[in-house]
């Protein structure tokens, strides 16, 4: 029987990215360590290493990072960071290479003027000959010429232009560790778990450890990655399959040194179309991390093998690049995230495919709103579940709807995997009734009407124009109006483009400047 009904303890299985972030902000939040806190425990296996591939990140990591008092100079010291500012796309259009003009970027600043005026009908009466992204936004010329987001007198965690990371996925998880124990006073119990233990009622009561004994708590977050060992094997709580709209389900990796130690750090992740999946290509200060994602029923494990040295070679990597590490995920995410007292976080809750680096800010959204509704009592805790279920299903739907926006606006016409993915079959409804819809215009705030969404309209539009998907003239696109409401919008982008590349250093030099000085702190 229990002996209270306050939420005084939280329980995490598991480390890495999730488990470690999710301890920080929790014990950053709810004051661990201090008279009346919250106790946070994480029980981390000595056998299961981390999956360490999720090396991308959005912007909101550096308000997560800030939040549990992380310095960002640590994060570039400690862990190979360097600046991501968006995502650079070759070959997903045609199939062409990317001198024929086969390639769009997403970045991660807003266009300017966005929600105050029709920014695609006037790039459409005036600019139309030119790239979207290129009219609308500054940020493309400063990934294009390898610049940093800030200047060196930049205070930690500001922006000249928005920015996010590229990281080494298992020195942030080890960095963490030792911030969320020195510093936070997370209680970390390094020992395997044996059993789950419930209540009467079918709550977990404590979990069994090998070497620490039974260690008990009043909510229970599931890290455990894919073998998922609270949510998915305790409870029996399935997934919801998502194969039959995003076919990926296999990826390799590999991390590959650059051809000179001065080499260019590329600022965005670039991905490159494949015969039946994509490349990502991820530059760290001391190497590139580089991976094919695949669909294994359209490409063999060899032929996606080959796939990917042929890049490597391709981009100036060497010729025996080593063995990738091959890592099976079936897309999908749970049909109930929060169960009881137990609610899953990172892998465990789900995962699609690692394009547009959702896996982090997934964790960050969860591990939020686990904090700020942390519930008091365990009565109050079957509401939470409601709200935190609701919010969660509706985001995996949307990050789904987004990927899948991808593939479907493809032209690629060469193999089965690209022809398969623009069967109406395989397009969720929801997007096929956005694509109804932005037939005849763009796509806009409304469309999307949660304020934390996960992807802006904005998002939308740039890769929705990137691709060619344009709105079909109309009476609004047409008239005059629209074009001198944006002319002037223009103008600032492109002025504030030169500025940007007259003032911003290269990443590289950025770096090594942190490195030996640290930033600013704010």
């Amino acid at each position: 029987m229990r002996d209270k009904d306050d939420v005084q303890h939280v329980v995490i299985l598991g480390g890495g990215s999730a488990g470690w972030l999710t301890a920080a902000l929790l014990a950053r939040a709810h004051h661990a360590g201090e008279p009346g806190g919250l106790a946070v425990t994480l029980i981390e296996s000595p056998n299961t290493p981390p999956i360490g591939v999720g090396e991308g990140t959005w912007p909101s990591m550096r308000d997560t990072l800030r939040r549990i008092g992380l310095p960002e100079t640590t994060l570039f010291r400690d862990c190979d960071a360097s600046f991501k500012q968006g995502s650079h796309f070759h070959g997903w259009m045609r199939g062409a290479s990317a001198a024929a003009g086969d390639h769009y970027r997403h970045p991660f600043t807003l266009p300017l003027g966005f929600g105050d005026v029709d920014l695609v009908a006037g790039w459409l009466q005036r600019h139309g000959d030119r790239a979207f992204a290129d009219v609308v936004s500054a940020q493309p010329a400063v990934c294009a010429a390898g610049h940093a987001p800030k200047q060196a007198t930049t205070p930690e965690y500001a922006a000249v232009a928005n920015y996010g990371y590229h990281f080494d996925a298992g020195k942030f998880g080890m960095k963490l560790r030792e911030h969320a124990i020195a510093n936070l006073h997370v209680r970390h119990v390094h020992d395997d778990v044996d059993q789950v233990l419930s209540h009467d009622d079918g709550d977990i009561a404590a979990l069994r450890t090998r070497a620490h004994g039974d260690i008990a708590g009043d909510l229970f977050i599931d890290c455990s990655g894919l073998a998922s060992v609270l949510i998915g094997q305790h409870f029996g709580i399935g997934v919801r399959s998502q194969k039959h709209l995003l076919f990926n389900d296999t990826a390799l990796a590999l991390q590959v040194p650059y051809a000179t130690p001065d080499a260019p750090i590329a600022t965005e992740t670039i991905s490159t179309a494949q015969s039946a999946g994509w490349t990502w290509d991820i530059g760290l200060p001391t190497r590139r991390g580089i991976g094919h994602v695949y669909s294994s029923a359209h490409l063999s494990h060899d032929e996606a093998e080959r796939h990917l040295r042929a890049y490597i070679r391709r981009t100036g990597g060497p010729h025996e690049p080593g063995t990738p590490r091959r890592i099976a995920f079936d897309p999908g995410y749970r049909e109930r995230f929060w169960h009881r007292n137990c609610v899953a976080v990172g892998l465990s809750a789900g995962f699609v495919e690692p394009l547009e680096a959702s896996a982090l800010a997934l964790v960050e959204l969860s591990a939020s709103m686990i904090s700020d509704e942390m519930p008091a009592t365990r009565a109050e805790m079957a509401l939470v579940e409601r709200r935190f279920n609701d919010a969660f299903t509706y985001r995996w739907e949307r990050v789904v709807d987004f990927l899948k926006l991808h593939y479907v606006l493809s032209r690629r016409d060469d193999t089965a995997y690209w022809r398969d993915h623009r069967d109406p079959a395989t397009i969720p409804g929801r997007l096929a009734d956005l694509l109804t819809l932005w037939r005849h215009r763009a796509p806009y705030r409304q469309d999307f009407f949660r304020i934390e969404e996960v992807f802006p309209a904005a998002s939308y539009q740039y890769v929705a124009h990137g691709m060619g998907f344009v709105p079909k003239p109309s009476a609004r696109l047409r008239h005059a109006s629209a074009g001198e409401a944006a002319e002037p919008f223009f103008r600032e982008t492109a002025h504030l483009a030169r500025r940007m590349l007259g003032a911003l250093p290269l990443q590289r030099p950025l770096i090594a400047h942190i490195h030996a000085h640290g930033l600013p702190r704010a």
